[in-house]
This record gives structure tokens, sequence and C-alpha cells, in this order.
């Protein structure tokens, strides 16, 4: 116990809590002050203050009891050490503690406390979620960071290292949700932002659980080696499945000081030496450990790109699939069209012809004549068609296998078609970063998927289509209608409709955006609902600015799909709502307003 100062009263950030015989008499008081109350105890001659809120689910403390310096509470019996806050339980988190100072026999308690403190603890308690899987103390501190104004990308970072460091099997889906929601946080509701990040973070919990860890490689002790020989080691490498071998030659490029083009450039040569690797998640995932580290930092490549290397060496390769290889030959029909590709690319990269064939481009690669998409490719490249619009017309014809997707299908085709979207996507963002003749063989894999997923169109949903009129509450009315639908099954052609009314009354696209990232994340959403959606959100953005008459379609696809997958338990959201009235100062004691 400290012995204040003269004029202890009059300091800012003091509060008065009492006569200190009249405390040490009742054991325990509760006095006003911050969110919550602030519990005062006397034990063993001394006076302690603690938030009154257990910080778990908020049962009054001062209703708690106390024995050896132990502070339990009765709703969970989390116990706490009185003196530090810190808890025995890690599922409850530590409560805060505040100084006390005494002066002629009045006891007062010191709120002041530093925003580095309190950013300082939550990092590390956020840490602590990772690290034993506490969905509750991930959206806590979550929450916290984001009220102390700690920048979104500083959370990505922590989750970035963590996910990378602590998987042996390198990266998954968790990381891969984590960039996803960093990628649309921006566009999220105020709520679904402090969603976002939970979600991402969850997920990357919960893929490193019970999993060892990935111990760290050096580069080679070399500075000398030219970028194309890396290039030329790390694909000869990876063709053999050698792991450490492409480990250590991507640590080498990093440590000589090669930056992200070039880098991911290696990454997706060896890639596209494969055919729609993984069902197209290998393309996907690198180009989200790209889309992250341009989030949190290059600083962090070291850690976060070795990850991607155990997936990319032990990915299926479709060339040794039937569907491939019979009774159409897709290999055989692409394999001599890649040897043409340097000469393609510099056509179409000449600018000598502005290309106009993109929507026949789409119907043909969304027809059942393998030869002919080929074909329309390379015709495309000669009458001047960049890389990146060919990307982006299989990328859009991946859009619109999802918006036709029949559901007389089977339930589990919707991840076909998805797959497909998402790697479409993926390529195409990556060839912005690295356009090189390699990786634009994925245009041609992409394609041959497309064809491959034709029978999912068949029947084709119809594309709803005419215009709208927007009256004052049409916004409004349509957004709530759309959310409503979300909340009953089997509601994917009303909700792709819904969604095309939206957009066709010429509405704003920001609203309607917030809704469907509301819909994704108060739902217990599987792995490819968060591609999806941010696949989705990314394709429409880019198209509404060059083809605005296709962009709806695409919103459209992300519609049916959510729709297909909604609702679930929603077991996520009670946690998080949890976080977010503890966060507001609510007593959880007390029953919420319905």
């Amino acid at each position: 116990m400290k012995k204040g100062q003269a004029m202890i009263g009059q300091q800012e950030g003091l509060i008065h809590a009492g006569n200190l015989a009249e405390i040490a008499d009742k054991r325990c008081i509760v006095v006003s002050g911050e969110r919550h109350g602030i519990a005062v105890f006397y034990d063993d001659g001394r006076v302690y203050a603690v938030d009154n809120r257990c910080p778990h689910m908020g049962f009054p403390l001062s209703k708690g009891s106390l024995h050896c310096g132990i502070l339990t509470c009765h709703w969970h019996h989390a116990r706490f050490d009185l003196e530090s806050g810190g808890t025995f339980d890690p599922f409850a988190d530590d409560v805060r503690v505040y100084p006390t100072l005494v002066e002629d026999g009045q006891v007062w308690i010191d709120t002041r406390g530093s925003t580095s403190d309190r950013i300082s603890k939550a990092f590390a308690r956020l840490q602590d979620s990772l690290e034993q899987n506490l969905g509750l103390v991930t959206i806590k501190s979550v929450l916290s960071l984001l009220d102390a104004g700690v920048p979104p990308q500083k959370i990505l970072e922590a989750g970035a290292r963590f996910g990378a460091r602590y998987r042996a099997a390198g990266w998954g889906p968790g990381l891969t949700i984590l960039t996803a929601m960093g990628n649309v946080f921006d566009l999220l509701g105020p709520e679904e932002q402090a969603l976002a990040l939970y979600h991402g973070l969850v997920h990357v919990a919960n893929d490193s659980d019970g999993q060892p860890p990935k111990f760290e490689r050096d580069p080679l002790p070399t500075r000398n080696v030219p970028l194309e020989r890396l290039k030329q080691w790390f694909r000869q490498f990876v063709e053999v499945r050698d792991t450490e071998g492409a480990e250590r030659v991507i640590l080498t490029a990093l440590s000589n000081g090669h930056g992200p083009a070039e880098v991911a450039d290696i990454f997706l040569a060896a890639a596209t030496d494969h055919y729609f690797l993984n069902g197209g998640h290998t393309i996907d995932f690198i180009n989200k450990a790209f889309e992250l580290l341009d989030r949190s930092g290059w600083g962090q490549a070291p850690v976060v790109l070795p990850s991607l290397i155990g997936g990319l060496c032990r990915a299926q390769r479709s060339e040794e699939s039937n569907a491939w290889r019979h009774p159409i030959d897709l290999i055989a029909l692409v394999e001599p069209v890649e040897d043409r590709l340097p000469s393609l690319i510099a056509n179409g990269d000449s600018g000598r012809a502005e290309w106009t064939g993109y929507h026949e481009l789409v119907e043909t690669m969304l027809g059942d004549d393998p030869r002919a998409i080929v074909d329309a490719l390379v015709d495309a490249f000669e009458s001047g068609a960049g890389i990146l619009d060919l990307s982006s017309a299989v990328a859009y014809a991946a859009a619109l296998r999802v918006a036709r997707f029949h559901i007389s299908n089977e339930f589990g085709d919707w991840i076909t078609v998805l797959h497909t979207f998402s790697y479409a996507n993926a390529l195409h963002q990556s060839l912005k970063r690295a356009p090189s003749p390699e990786a634009a063989r994925g245009i041609f894999h992409g394609a041959m998927r497309l064809y491959l997923d034709r029978f999912l169109n068949i029947p084709a949903t119809r594309l709803p289509s005419g215009n709208g009129h927007a009256a004052p509450d049409t916004s409004r009315s349509l957004l709530s209608d759309l959310v409503s639908l979300f909340d009953r099954e089997q509601q994917v052609n009303p909700a792709g409709t819904l969604v095309y009314q939206y957009l066709a009354c010429g509405l704003p696209h920001e609203p309607l955006i917030q809704a469907l990232g509301h819909t994704l994340l108060r739902e217990d959403a599987e792995f490819h609902s968060y591609q999806m959606f941010e696949a989705g959100v990314q394709q429409y953005l880019e198209l509404r600015k060059t083809r605005p008459r296709e962009a709806p379609y695409v919103l459209v696809g992300v519609a049916r799909y959510l729709a297909a997958h909604s609702p679930t338990p929603r077991a996520m959201l009670q946690t998080a709502k949890i976080a977010m009235r503890l966060q507001r100062g609510e007593d959880l004691t007390q029953a919420e307003d319905e």
C-alpha cells in the first residue's frame, strides 16, 4: 500500500473509494468508476481494486469469493490472482487491476493507465487465444485493439505470423480466410469489420490447433545466384516434390533482396508447370500469401512464404486425373499453345489493335468444345487482347457458372464451380503482380476447368434481367428483404434475383456489399463461402468500371452461393455478441432485449 501525497484528492484520474476502516470492516465494496464499476477488497491488511466485471462473461466479481489471495467468480469458476489480476484459467482472460493509495485513512483508486499498456496486453491475449484456440478471448482482443485505434493491418500481421509459424503443414484455409477478410475489411460495416478479423483469426487457430510448429530453415550462404537460376532451381525442386530444397531457394531469393513481383513469378511458374493444382487451391493460396504481405508488410515474407511450399509440392496435379485425359486429352490440346505464349503475349501487349471479342470469348468458354476454347484464346491474343483481358474473361465466365448453377445439382457441386471461380480470380490478381508467359499458362488451365464444369449448367438457371426503378425507400426495403431471405433455407434463386433488382435500380453498391458481408459473417461459414464473397467483391468492383453491364451477375452468383449455405447455427456470432455486449458495458446476467 502506498502513502499518498498532499492534495491527492485533487489529482485527475483518482476515485475516492471511502474510509479505510469501513472497507476493512465490509471486506468488499463497489464504487462507481470506469465502465463497469470497481470492486475494492480488503484482504490480509491490504486494499486491492479490480474491475468489477469478470473478464470472461461479466459476472460481478464483488459477488465472488476470496481465499488465500485468489478471487473466484462463481459463474464459470474462473480464478484470479487478486494482486496482479492474472487468471489461473486462460479461458477467462486477466482482470484489470488498479493501484490503490491511502491518505489520512481515505482510500483512493488510480484509474490512470497508458494506452500502450492496454494495446500490449491485448496483443498478448490475442497470442494466447491463438495458441489455445479460445474464440471468446480472440474476439475480445480484436475489439480491444480496434477500440484502441490499432490499424487492422497490425492485427493481420499478428495472425499471419502465428499461422505461418505454428502449422508445420503450412498455408491452409485459416490464413486464406484471414487474408480474404483483410481484403474486404474497408468495405464492411463497423460491427462486421470486427467480425471479419475474428472469423479469420479463429480459423487460423483452428488450423494450428494440435499441430506441430514449423521450424525455420536458412537461406543458402550466397548472394551471387542470378534470379533466373533461382527460378530454375525452384521449379526443379517442386517438380520432384523436394520441399526442403525449394524452401532454401525462396529464402535465398529473399535474402538476396528480390521483391514481391520477382518472388511471385518464381512461385507462379512452378505452379503452372502443372495443371489446376489441388483443385485450384494452390494458385489461390499463393495469391493470398502475397496479398497478406501487401497488407502486413514484406518484412514478414521469410516467415509467410515458406508456408506455401509444402502444399505446392504435395499438390494433386490435374494432368494425372482421368477427367483431364479422357475422353478428350485436354493436356494435349493446351501443351502446343504454351510454347507459343511468349510471342502471343507480346502481340497482345503491343497495343496495335483494340480487342473487342470479350463477350464472344466468354460464351465460347462456357460452351462444350474444348478445342474451340483453346483456339478462341489464341485468336484473342492475336487480335490484340492482353493477359489481363483474358484472365478477366476467364474469371467472369467462372462467375457465370455460379450464377447459372441449377439447384437440381447435388449440393456438393456448389464447391466445384466455386473452386474454378476462386482460382480464376486468384490467377487474375496474380497476373497483375507477375504477368509472365509461364504464369499466363494458367489462363488456359482455367479455361479447361470451365469446360469440365459445363454439366453443372445443364440445365442452366436463367439469369435475372430487366431494368428497375428506385423509389425513395427501395434501397432499404430491398436490403432488408435480402437479409431476411438468408434466415430461411432454399432461397437461392430469390436471393440472386433480389441482388440483381437492387443493382438494376441504379442503387449504390456499397450498402449491398455490406449487407452481403453481414449475411456471411453472422453464419458459421464454411471455408468456401469466404472465398466466394471476397473473390466476388473483387471481380465486381473491377468489372463495374470496365464492363458495368456484366458486373451485377458476379454479385448474383455471390448471393446465390451464400444463400445455398445459410442459415447455420450461428454459434460464432453468439460468442461475438457476448464480447460486444461486454465491450459496451452491458450486464450479461440480465436478459438482452429481444
